[in-house]
């Protein structure tokens, strides 16, 4: 746990976005179904019956898609920077969290330029290295980069005063 006199200067939490809340998922879902529905008896009335059973496939599918999103979001990544280190917790959808300490001073951030699909933004520390917020946006991974990179200038520059009693 984070010491109440040790100032932190970085700390960011990293989510993907949300597709849609549940209920208008499920309002979504009612609506496509609906269509689908109506378009399907039209075609079972004209005696094309197949099509109605891809009609519903597609329904599914869609359900599925959606599902599988929204759970992909519960994904997160915790970065909190402090004198001593950059802690990185990372907590995936599946398995255990993980949690990393790299040293503020060796520690440099990289991005792949120019950002293209999942790029992640690379931590390296003495051989190590830790990819976090593949799942953000272009510009957000630019954003969280460069104010990275700044803090780490102001935790490595800063010096606490002495406390020292002279006699």
């Amino acid at each position: 746990m984070p010491s109440a006199d040790v100032p932190v200067y970085f700390k960011a939490v990293l989510r993907p976005n949300r597709p849609l809340p549940r209920p208008a998922l499920c309002c979504l879902l009612a609506v496509v179904a609906a269509v689908n529905l109506f378009f399907g008896s039209i075609f079972v009335l004209r005696g094309a019956w197949p099509v109605s059973s891809f009609m519903g496939a597609n329904v599914l599918c869609l359900a599925w898609a959606l599902s599988s999103s929204n759970k992909a979001a519960k994904h997160r990544e915790e970065l909190r920077l402090t004198e001593a280190a950059l802690h990185v917790d990372v907590y995936p959808v599946r398995g255990e969290p993980s949690h990393a300490e790299l040293n503020p001073y060796w520690l440099r951030v990289h991005l792949e330029e120019p950002i293209e699909g999942r790029s992640p933004i690379t931590l390296a520390s003495h051989g190590r290295h830790l990819q976090i917020g593949s799942f953000l946006p272009p510009c957000e991974r630019v954003s969280l980069a460069c104010a990275l990179r700044a803090a780490l200038d102001t935790a490595r520059h800063y010096h606490r005063p002495s406390t020292s009693i002279i006699e």
